[in-house]
């Protein structure tokens, strides 16, 4: 899996990349580079008469996320006056093996939580060795990304100093020219598939156009989203049925409207709502929370199961203790892996779910791989602090037949070019990919290009009712409008 002839070493030894000298010359890197002659040597279509835009500035700023926490937003302004830039999103409920946000440690400033050494990270230490550069050459980009922090979480650089510059590459190298993120991101993900088909001996894919995902969204918040009123950490639904984007989406916001009326009926909160925008009630269990987004759908004049199915983040990790799970938000249950197996499987018999995240902890491969055999010719069961957006994790999944779909967060991992290696992995193994938000975000609406480009399944962004949410759906729907539009009108 070779993405661009001359990728650094230890980069290209980081992703797991090689290629074969005698088939470099079969390839040709449409953004700058032409890979010609039997050394696989790049050219520059610069030499050749051709300008291409060079990074002039970049620059990095602490701003805030959803949760009034500190982020990193990057921007880089090309010398033809493009400009790209990229906010970060960060985790509540965080997996082990995710790479590095770095934060500051200084009490006295966001009680420790400043970003203020990530942005210095990007202005003192990354752009030197970016300046000048194409940023359309995003996967020559991130290699030299990964050679300037070479641990394997991130740690000296922090991999929110490191996405926010790929990210701000590829918006700029989109703006620059003057085509949709989502189309720059398709040109990118096929030759990302490509290249790893050819060295991996795979038959040639057949990359899909750009295609709108199915959302799935937010209705009740538990565990880390919601105060822990809930062991499971979402209950959300997913307009199968509908025959577009737009009309699943009115789908799920009349389906959110009538839920808060009836549990505000039902004497529960109805308005008030987690990090994420779902109801944040105080039910007696998990089973009754499905059962109130069932009767919400069934409010709305819909069908459970035919038009709209249930999906459940349970995010499992969170309350293992390295031998039980424990459910203490009902009840103070303590459960083994096959313990916990059946009882997903019971709500699996009762109501339309289809799809089961984290069902699991995120180490509790032999459990996984026993839920995988018992539920996974049924629903979707993704792995998310599983995975992390590791292409090796994502690959002893697939060996060991544990999850069936990979959920994929572009921060867990760092780059764009691993962030297409965990997708490109996962899709190779038979696995499905659904693109997702974090619990803590911002007016950056990169996820909804990259859903589209990638053609991924399913986006997970969270509910219907906060901005930063907000700014992703209605980022859908322009692309949907897009997609639809006759070129020149």
């Amino acid at each position: 899996m070779r993405w661009f002839a001359s990728l650094p070493g230890n980069a290209a030894a980081r992703l797991g990349l090689a290629l074969p000298v005698d088939s470099r010359h079969a390839l040709e890197y449409v953004h700058g580079f032409r890979v010609s002659g039997s050394t696989g040597s790049a050219v520059p279509m610069a030499a050749r008469g051709v300008h291409l835009a060079t990074i002039a500035h970049v620059h990095a700023l602490e701003v805030l996320d959803s949760r009034g926490r500190p982020t990193v937003e990057v921007e880089i302004v090309c010398d033809d006056g493009a400009r790209g830039r990229a906010i970060l999103p960060s985790g509540a409920s965080t997996g082990a093996a995710e790479a590095c946000e770095l934060r500051d440690g200084d009490p006295q400033r966001y009680d420790g939580l400043g970003v203020q050494r990530a942005c210095r990270n990007v202005e003192e230490k990354i752009a030197p060795a970016i300046v000048g550069r194409n940023p359309a050459e995003q996967f020559a980009l991130d290699a030299v990304l990964l050679e300037l922090d070479d641990t394997p979480q991130k740690t000296a650089l922090g991999a929110n100093a490191i996405l926010g510059v790929s990210l701000a590459a590829a918006h700029a190298a989109a703006a620059s020219q003057g085509v949709p993120l989502y189309r720059h991101l398709h040109r990118l993900w096929s030759q990302a598939r490509t290249r790893a088909t050819q060295q991996q001996g795979r038959p040639a894919p057949s990359v899909p156009p750009p295609a709108m995902p199915t959302p799935m969204t937010n209705m009740i918040s538990g565990g880390l989203h919601a105060g822990g009123n809930l062991d499971f950490q979402d209950y959300l639904v997913s307009p199968r049925g509908a025959p577009d984007y737009a009309t699943g989406l009115e789908w799920i916001v009349r389906i959110y409207n009538r839920l808060g009326r009836l549990l505000s009926e039902a004497g529960y909160e109805g308005r008030l709502v987690g990090d994420e925008g779902g109801y944040g009630p105080r039910l007696a269990n998990n089973r009754q929370a499905v059962e109130f987004v069932v009767r919400a759908i069934e409010a709305a004049g819909l069908m459970p199961g035919e038009q709209v199915t249930i999906c459940l983040d349970v995010a499992a990790t969170h309350f293992f203790d390295g031998q039980h799970y424990r459910l203490a938000a009902t009840g103070d249950r303590s459960l083994s892996s096959d313990d916990m197996i059946d009882e997903l499987e019971s709500l699996v018999d009762v109501f339309p779910i289809d799809s089961i995240e984290d069902g699991l902890a995120e180490d509790d491969w032999e459990g996984w791989q026993r839920l995988t055999a018992r539920l996974g010719s049924r629903v979707r069961l993704v792995g998310d602090d599983l995975f992390t957006t590791n292409p090796r994790r994502i690959a002893q999944g697939v060996e060991r037949h544990a999850a069936n779909a990979a959920l994929i967060k572009v921060n867990q991992i760092g780059t764009l070019t691993e962030t297409f290696a965990a997708m490109d992995t996962a899709l190779a193994g038979g696995m499905t990919c659904v693109v997702s938000a974090r619990s803590g975000e911002t007016e950056d609406d990169t996820i909804a290009d990259l859903a589209v480009a990638t053609a991924a399944d399913q986006i997970k962004i969270g509910s219907i009712v906060r901005s930063e949410r907000l700014a992703k759906y209605n980022r859908l729907l322009r692309i949907e409008r897009e997609l639809r539009t006759p070129a020149g009108k």
